[in-house]
């Protein structure tokens, strides 16, 4: 009865400690998306406000232009006075002084502007930090959110050992917390932003047809079509990183050396791949796995290892299916525990979900080899 009691307190707690959060999760959202929208605004105001300072200078350029004839003209004026009528002396003396006032007028518009200018983009900077901060809060609050009410059984069974369930259940969610932030910035910062710039331009389009004719327009276009081209190709990327569609039309094997070849175009080690035994498909779920850690070994080979040699091995029995990837990158020590660090722990949590054994074989300074194995006749 006890233990009943005990445990309808907490959850009272834990449901009034959800409430609280939720609140102040909400609150902070609103401080991002209000900041968001003023954001926008003053970036479209500063674009306008930057097209007014150069209108305004070039203004300034042609009006000094006339002040400085107007100027010579009261100079030479003046020292023939004799020759010129007073109707002349006083033309002459009023075009200049007039040019001079909107003269003063155009540099003082100008200095309004650039003022103008300088606080929109202080103040950007300031809304852009609060928007990140707020970002970061409602990203961390998920973490907590998530953790709390999630479901934590199938961590449970991977991991035997209670404190290590609860960091990998921690490292789980900031992984998926991250990788929803990274894909939401990939396809702000991408195609969202290239569709925003297609928009634009072909409002610029109907304008240089009118203002300059079907030859200025049918250019524009072109750059258009290379920008769509551009935008269509960073989706297919996104896509590509989310899940190959390769793996469940064409298989493993094609599956990698296509994403290999397209890995060694972007990086300086040389990356070779081999495959043994008779090319066949797998279960859905082994395929995924074996990818996944393909990619996990050969990013961190190139990105934190520097190797400049990258080989990569998969061989398909009748009984197990092997991936081997070798490097002759920085090595590290795989009895130490790099804090923050998941992708070895995501791949070891992944071979065991599948009955399999993961190797790993590294010195500092002496390279590293990873092996995976998984029965094919397995779960």
């Amino acid at each position: 009865m006890s233990n009943i009691k005990e445990q309808s307190t907490i959850e009272i707690i834990l449901e009034k400690m959800m409430d609280a959060v939720g609140d102040s999760k909400e609150k902070i959202f609103e401080i991002g998306e209000d900041s968001r929208g003023e954001y926008n605004i003053l970036k479209s105001e500063l674009e306008s406000v930057q097209s007014s300072v150069i209108e305004i200078i070039e203004k300034n350029e042609k009006m000094e232009v006339h002040s400085r004839f107007a100027r010579n003209r009261l100079s030479e004026v003046s020292k023939h006075f004799n020759q010129f009528s007073d109707e002349e002396v006083k033309q002459a003396y009023e075009q200049a002084n007039d040019y001079q006032v909107r003269l003063a007028i155009l540099r003082q518009e100008e200095k309004q502007l650039r003022e103008r200018r300088d606080q929109i983009e202080r103040r950007l900077l300031r809304l852009k930090d609060t928007i990140d901060r707020a970002d970061s809060l409602v990203g961390q609050i998920n973490v907590v959110i998530d953790y709390l009410t999630g479901d934590l059984k199938q961590v449970t069974e991977m991991v035997a050992d209670a404190v290590e369930m609860q960091k990998l259940g921690l490292k789980i969610i900031e992984a998926q917390e991250e990788e929803r932030k990274r894909l939401s910035r990939e396809i702000h910062d991408g195609p969202a932003q290239m569709m925003a710039n297609v928009m634009i331009r072909s409002d610029l389009i109907e304008r240089i047809y009118k203002e300059k004719g079907v030859k200025e327009a049918m250019e524009e276009i072109r750059d258009l079509r290379s920008v769509v081209k551009d935008s269509l190709a960073e989706v297919r990327r996104i896509i590509y990183d989310l899940r190959p569609m390769a793996l469940d039309d064409l298989g493993l094997v094609p599956t990698l050396e296509r994403y290999l070849r397209h890995i060694q175009e972007h990086v300086s080690a040389s990356i070779v791949f081999k495959s043994f035994g008779k090319e066949r498909r797998l279960p859905s779920e082994m395929e995924v796995a074996l990818f996944r850690f393909v990619q996990e070994a050969v990013q961190n080979a190139n990105k934190h290892a520097k190797a400049t040699e990258i080989a990569v091995k998969i061989e398909l029995t009748a009984t197990k299916a092997l991936a081997i990837i070798k490097d002759n990158g920085a090595g590290f020590d795989p009895e130490v525990k790099k804090e923050g660090s998941f992708g070895l722990l995501g791949m070891r949590e992944r071979v065991n979900m599948l009955d399999g054994l993961l190797t790993i074989d590294s010195k500092i300074g002496k390279g590293t080899l990873i092996m995976v194995q998984l029965p094919v006749n397995g779960k």
